[in-house]
């Protein structure tokens, strides 16, 4: 079994007294070399999550450990072990880099040893980012991309048992950041350091994670492999959050349930009036002559190699990502069939 050097129990945390939680109750393990991704819209608590276990947070009530060490507990017995103790590098989401020193400096500034050891190692960093022929350079000559690698190995420098990084592609363009991802993601392998990622990006934290933790309104609401927190979700929010997401109800009887995308199977049996949730990449159009259920095409918006179709099927209208080869034209009538099973969410999100 891989081992978890991080183990998060029971977390809780908030900054007003008597106010709601930020973070409730929350509890999950990081393996050894794993990067979990932690997914949620803004104010969820997922930040305050990686700033409680860097320890520039204070918890109320639960308790953080690595392997043997207890990081933190509360509120029996208290224990709170500053952050420059705990050996857990952070790289923020503005980088924090030290304006006055070089690249080289700004790596090296963490480390112990002699200085030719630091600055060789400083150097392997740097060339493993592709940054080795910047070393000299300030940070404020570099480009949003180089500036956030020059981050992550200042943090790796230390050689710390854990990374948490806190939204680190958000300040970048659309054509830096997946080159930035997949060399973040590499190097981190290639050192087998565990990492958490906090993003509210659904498309990294699905890409990028081995696991995928959902937050919602402080609360860790499902944590899995990607596959399976986005086939498997275990209610509506989880479902449309991780991805495009057509919600409406059926009347259930059993698995087979009835509603305006026709006879669908449903993943477990239900009774009576419920909402669920299908994926847009189930839903095919096809000719009206070959379905039992059509609708009339009312709008489409044009994404590059997709385009999002609005079909009004009798009163309702219903939002479905489509091939731009094969999307229907507005105004024309459609044939819709529905692939697989939908799954039944009887909670509200």
């Amino acid at each position: 079994m891989t081992a978890c050097p991080l183990q998060i129990r029971q977390l809780h945390k908030r900054f007003v007294r008597d106010a709601a939680w930020v973070v409730e109750d929350v509890s999950f393990d990081l393996a050894e070399g794993e990067l979990l991704t932690l997914v949620g819209p803004s104010g969820c608590g997922k930040t305050t999550i990686l700033r409680l276990i860097a320890g520039f947070e204070r918890i109320d009530a639960g308790e953080i450990r690595f392997g043997e060490d207890l990081l933190a507990a509360a509120p029996q017995q208290p224990v709170h072990i500053p952050p420059h103790r705990r050996n857990i590098g952070v790289v923020f989401q503005d980088y924090a880099l030290f304006p006055h020193l070089s690249v080289l400096s700004n790596v090296m500034f963490g480390m112990r040893g002699r200085r030719r050891s630091r600055r060789d190692r400083a150097l392997d960093l740097l060339a493993m980012l592709g940054l080795r022929d910047l070393a000299r350079r300030q940070p404020h000559t570099l480009s949003g991309g180089q500036q956030q690698r020059v981050a992550l190995a200042r943090t790796l420098a230390a050689a710390p048992r854990v990374v948490l990084l806190d939204e680190p592609f958000s300040n970048l363009d659309a054509s830096l950041r997946e080159t930035a991802r997949r060399d973040v993601c590499q190097l981190l392998a290639d050192q087998g350091v565990a990492a958490i990622l906090v993003t509210h990006d659904r498309e990294e934290a699905l890409s990028l994670g081995r696991r995928v933790a959902v937050m919602h309104r402080g609360r860790l609401v499902q944590i899995g492999p990607p596959e399976e927190v986005y086939s498997q979700p275990v209610n509506a929010f989880v479902a449309r959050f991780l991805g495009a997401a057509i919600r409406f109800q059926v009347r259930a009887a059993g698995t087979i349930a009835d509603g305006p995308f026709g006879r669908l199977l449903l993943r477990r049996p239900v009774q009576g009036v419920t909402d669920v949730v299908l994926r847009p990449e189930q839903v095919t159009f096809v000719s009206p002559q070959d379905s039992d259920v059509t609708g009339l095409i009312v709008r489409r918006e044009f994404r590059g190699p997709v385009q999002t179709v609005t079909v009004r099927i009798g009163q309702q209208t219903f939002p479905i990502v489509s091939d731009s080869r094969t999307a229907p034209a507005l105004g024309e009538t459609v044939g819709i069939q529905v692939s697989g099973d939908v799954l039944p969410f009887e909670e509200s999100p």
